[in-house]
């Protein structure tokens, strides 16, 4: 890639919670213009862009992904430089009660972003061509779960690798991994210049509250039930959303074309260490007259739960150079203590469009 000035980067989903994360971290620390192409479906909120929302670099175009018509005008308007595809249904639970959705937006609406990305890029000059990049935002979920410690001896040798086979588990992953297949198939057949890449879990500020950390915070403030699937002992790899946004950014800026690069944040826990966690760090800085941990329950498992996710990122730390610079511990810290000093924008997000009634998925 050339030099930053003037150029431009499509963000869609940028109103969600990795979106969001992405366009801060794109107007504070770079000189990109962003336009933001979000739904705004129930977890999009453009309170969590509220910092940057008046920055002259920053546009938003309330815009559906399946929407080819108005993706054109958007294309046609802008003329992005890099297009970076976040905009997906993502929670696992959600999934399964009703998979459709998750069909038409992480199926469809990546066909035509890419099928509309494709024509405008078709279009520009070769100097323009050259310079321009698809970059599509995965999960590692797409590759199923690993052995898990209590199975296996050996399961911490495991990890998932740029070259592990697809095995979605849900609804979700297996439209996640759709996806993924149509993003390498236009790389393949129309030289279409993409890029992937597939992450662990986030977790940090600004997350939806029907998701596994949030959850646990906000239902251990209103003295509500711990929700925990099954024993709790599902492992996944935690990585600090601000540590995942300078990753995506070094990707679609520096990375190769065509290729995978896999993030995580080296960091394995199981659920229920994670919330033990939050209950310390809880009973530490908001104390009261009983141990959080005593609102912990276990409910049934979910069905189809993957056991163990964990990331292998040896590729994008020696071929881009970057590292987490958070431990969960560190990143944890920050992640309570944000929702603690941020309760107005939790019952925004949850006001009349949401109500912490779902399960909290790892995603």
């Amino acid at each position: 890639m050339k030099r930053q000035e003037n150029k431009l980067i499509l963000v869609t989903g940028g109103a969600g919670f990795i979106g969001s994360a992405v366009i801060r971290q794109l107007i504070n620390h770079t000189s990109y213009k962003v336009v933001n192409v979000d739904k705004l479906t129930y977890a999009g909120n453009l309170e969590s862009l509220l910092s940057v929302a008046n920055n002259e670099r920053y546009y938003f175009e309330q815009v559906d992904i399946c929407d080819a018509n108005s993706l054109k005008k958007v294309f046609a308007t802008y003329q992005p430089d890099i297009v970076m595809h976040l905009a997906a249904e993502s929670h696992v639970d959600r999934s399964i009660d009703g998979p459709s959705e998750f069909i038409q937006t992480n199926i469809v609406g990546t066909y035509t972003l890419l099928e509309q990305a494709r024509q405008y890029w078709n279009t520009l000059t070769t100097e323009k061509k050259l310079n321009f990049r698809f970059h599509h935002i995965s999960t590692d979920e797409v590759y199923g779960d690993l052995a898990h410690p209590d199975e296996d001896d050996n399961a911490k040798d495991s990890l998932f690798t740029e070259t592990t086979s697809y095995e979605p588990s849900s609804p979700y992953s297996a439209s996640k991994a759709s996806s993924d297949h149509l993003v390498r198939a236009w790389q393949r057949t129309y030289d279409f210049p993409t890029i992937i890449t597939n992450c662990s879990n986030n977790y940090g500020a600004y997350h939806f509250p029907e998701k596994l950390i949030p959850l646990v915070i906000l239902n251990a403030l209103e003295g509500k039930e711990l929700p925990i699937y099954g024993k709790g002992n599902q492992i996944r790899d935690w990585l600090f959303v601000e540590d995942h946004a300078r990753a995506l950014i070094l990707v679609a800026t520096q990375g190769k074309i065509g290729e995978t690069y896999n993030i995580g944040g080296h960091n394995e826990k199981q659920n229920i260490e994670v919330v033990k966690i939050i209950c310390n760090i809880l009973d530490e800085i908001r104390p009261k007259s009983t141990k959080y941990a005593e609102q912990i329950t276990y409910v049934k498992d979910r069905p189809g739960h993957d056991m163990r996710y964990a990331i292998d990122a040896t590729k994008i730390q020696q071929k881009l150079g970057w590292t987490p610079q958070e431990t969960f511990e560190t990143g944890i810290k920050k992640t309570v203590q944000w929702y603690l000093d941020n309760q107005q924008w939790c019952k925004n997000v949850q006001d009349g469009s949401y109500q912490i009634e779902k399960l909290g998925s790892n995603k």
